[in-house]
């Protein structure tokens, strides 16, 4: 592992890595926040969108975080990656948490309908898609502190 750290460090293949771990991580954290609070153990959890950190905005922000080091935070190639992140919370706060409220909705009124007799109406929507502010805010933040710590760590080697 030390010598493929050694390999990717200082190109591309650094930021991806730092990118995709982030996202692995976050997937790790919410599946262990889930079981915390739960108290049950759902394996599920490491495949599903929403939830507690927001693992989109760790990965593209632990991506933008990383080319920020390796570029510059004033490099063309960072705002580009910066634009990118913005538009990806943007959109796991407000569209895809829009997108869930309105299947619950929906869900809710199916059940009315069918008299709570939900194996009449098939498949219930998928309702958790999106973040909260604060689940984005802890994705963004956990991504900026992995791709620092993962980029200084790579650099000791």
């Amino acid at each position: 592992m030390i010598e493929f750290l050694k390999f990717i460090r200082g190109t591309g293949y650094e930021v991806i890595f730092i990118g995709l771990t982030s996202t692995f991580l976050a997937q790790v954290l919410k599946f262990v926040i889930f079981t915390l609070r739960s108290r049950k153990i759902n394996f599920k959890i490491f495949s599903t969108t929403g939830g507690m950190p927001s693992s989109h905005s760790a990965g593209v922000v632990g991506l933008s975080t990383a080319v920020g080091l390796l570029t510059g935070f004033d490099s063309l190639i960072f705002a580009v990656a910066l634009s990118y992140a913005l538009v990806t919370m943007y959109d796991a706060a407000g569209i895809r948490r829009n997108a869930g409220k309105t299947a619950a909705c929906l869900n809710r009124m199916m059940e009315d309908f069918y008299n709570h007799d939900t194996s009449v109406m098939g498949e219930r929507l998928k309702e958790l898609l999106g973040h909260t502010p604060i689940e984005v805010i802890a994705g963004a933040t956990f991504g900026i502190i992995y791709a620092i710590y993962a980029h200084s760590y790579i650099v000791s080697l």
